[in-house]
């Protein structure tokens, strides 16, 4: 496999209509916090982790990495988008049988569930990809009793390619591509 070329981070913030993804601070820690320790979030992705073990365990700066988004709104953090290397070959579900993709994940706090912020964040995060690596897909995973996460890959135009069990549930394994026309 050809690598992609490597990408600046972090990117100038990104702005959408009532959003803005940005790089970690500080000032969202306890959002992270919030998120980790929310049993709401936590459904589909191993369950809650303790707070107290949060807070001796996250940095002052969490998330601080290539591909995290913070997404922000009016001033505050609401959750993450992020894009990860995926390139563990024994890992179930790829678009190329050496793995390599990004694959898109996002987590938000539970009262903002509701009003379109997902789809807003991560289609600006997946317009920044496809700018910043033209032609690399893009994979999703979740489990396919996760209807929120189901219906975001769909508006999103991520195309399905398999079906897996993993974690003990069924996961849907979709791909997305900038080549590919996108609904709108």
């Amino acid at each position: 496999m050809t690598e992609p070329a490597p990408v600046a981070w972090p990117p100038a913030p990104i702005r959408t209509e009532r959003l803005v993804l940005r790089e970690p601070k500080a000032r969202d820690r306890a959002a992270f916090i919030d998120l980790s320790a929310s049993p709401e979030v936590g459904t589909y992705v191993g369950g809650a982790r303790p707070r107290a073990e949060l807070e001796r365990v996250v940095p002052e700066v969490p998330g601080r990495r290539p591909g995290l988004f913070v997404v922000e709104l009016d001033g505050t953090m609401i959750g993450f988008v992020q894009l990860l290397d995926r390139r563990a070959p024994e890992r179930p579900g790829h678009v190329r049988p050496e793995g390599g993709e990004a694959e898109l994940g996002c987590m938000f706090l539970p009262h903002e569930w509701g009003h379109g912020y997902a789809a807003e964040a991560c289609a600006a995060a997946l317009d920044w990809f496809a700018d910043a690596l033209p032609g690399e897909p893009v994979v999703l995973t979740t489990q396919t009793a996760n209807a929120r996460s189901m219906r975001l890959a769909a508006k999103l135009g991520f195309t399905e390619v398999e079906r897996f069990e993993d974690y003990g549930a069924e996961q849907w394994f979709g791909v997305w591509s900038p080549l590919a026309p996108q609904p709108g």
